[in-house]
Formats: C-alpha cells, structure tokens, sequence
C-alpha cells in the first residue's frame, strides 16, 4: 500500500499534474517554468530555468525565481509529511534568508534534504498542540555543479483544532 507521500510525490513529479496545480496555485512559478525533478521523503529536487520570463535586466535569473524555487525545495518535502493528515497542520513561511554566490545564467537546481527533520518538526506540533519552527536549508547549484545560492526557509507548523 502506497503512503500518503508517495501519492503526493507522484502527483507533484507527474509532469502534467504539477503544470495544472502551479498554473491553479502558484502562477508565477508556472510561468517561471519552475519544476520538481525528485521528491521523497527527505530530499526534493526542484529546478528553475534561465529564460526571458525569469530573467533580470542583468541577464541572470531574477531572485524571485531563484527564491521561489528554493522555497518550493523545502515546502515540497513539508506539504508531502501534511498530504491527508489527520489532524490537519497548518504551514506559513515565517523567514526567508538567500544569499547568492554566482550569477545564475542556465538551469539553476535546488536540493533541500531536510525532510527528516522536517516530518519531525510536524510530529512535535501535533504532539504538543503549540506551534513550532524549523529553518530548512536548500542549496541551488548551476548545471556545472557549481553553488549559485543557498537559502534557509523557515516554516511554521501548527496543528489545526478538530471541529
């Protein structure tokens, strides 16, 4: 029997599946053809390209696609541990840190393997009712391996009352 993970992984590395949710959801990342390449239970790949609708004046790609797919690499893994728990958690972004290292000039990929820590993260705000935070780190990386940026997100977890 296939975890609740895995169903969400599967939909969100289904090319057409993850297309429809980031044109419903999250627009801006549809159009700055950000990806998920893998995604288990404790690393998630997620990439974003250098093309004209991601670019900055400076011929790079924008911080904001960069941030976006950074921040995908670790809520990917977040919203995975929450796919059709009982009871629900609410997740909210709390802090965002970047910091780049080389200009982004092709395909830029972030690799978050955080999701251990992460799933435990959730288990303790449900276990204790309180909210609790975890700062998860993500590194971007060019096609030539090299580091680009690296981002820390931190995310909030709260178990949601039962009504």
């Amino acid at each position: 029997m296939e975890s609740n993970f895995q169903v969400f992984s599967e939909q969100m590395t289904s090319p057409l599946k993850f297309r429809m949710f980031l044109l419903s959801k999250l627009p801006s990342a549809y159009f700055s053809g950000v990806r998920v390449k893998s995604l288990d239970e404790n690393k998630c790949e997620v990439s974003v390209p250098f093309k004209w609708f991601s670019q900055n004046p400076f011929r790079s790609t924008y911080f904001a696609c960069l941030s976006m797919a950074a921040e995908m690499s670790t809520g990917a893994l977040a919203l995975g541990h929450l796919y059709k728990r009982k009871p629900p958690v609410s997740m909210l972004v709390v802090k965002t840190e970047g910091e780049y290292f080389k200009k982004a000039v092709d395909k830029t990929t972030f690799v978050c393997e955080d999701g251990s820590q992460i799933k435990k993260c959730i288990e303790e705000a449900v276990e204790s009712g309180d909210g609790r935070t975890i700062r998860a780190k993500t590194v971007g990386k060019n096609k030539a391996g090299e580091l680009v940026a690296e981002f820390f997100i931190t995310w909030s977890f709260k178990a949601k009352k039962e009504k």
